[in-house]
């Protein structure tokens, strides 16, 4: 049986690796997007408005997965 020690300690685990890997998800996908979209700006600088707003909607979702990382985390050390 867990003593009440070892079930924070896995709490407190589970939460460094939700955040920890949600925050490097969410930054490899900022990256690599931001990386591609100035990329098609370079080629083709007629349609800048349309990358952009595409761009900032991608990102929009890649901060969603990162605050859902930090709300599960949170969840997690205080339940």
């Amino acid at each position: 049986m867990l003593t009440l020690l070892a079930v924070e300690g896995i709490s407190a685990l589970g939460a460094a690796l939700a955040i920890g890997l949600t925050g490097l998800g969410a930054a490899l996908g900022m990256g690599l997007g931001l990386g591609r979209a100035v990329d098609a700006i370079g080629r083709q600088p007629e349609a800048d408005n349309k990358i952009r707003s595409t761009l900032i909607f991608g990102f929009a979702f890649c901060e969603t997965v990162a605050i859902y990382g930090l709300l599960i985390s949170i969840l997690l050390l205080t339940l």
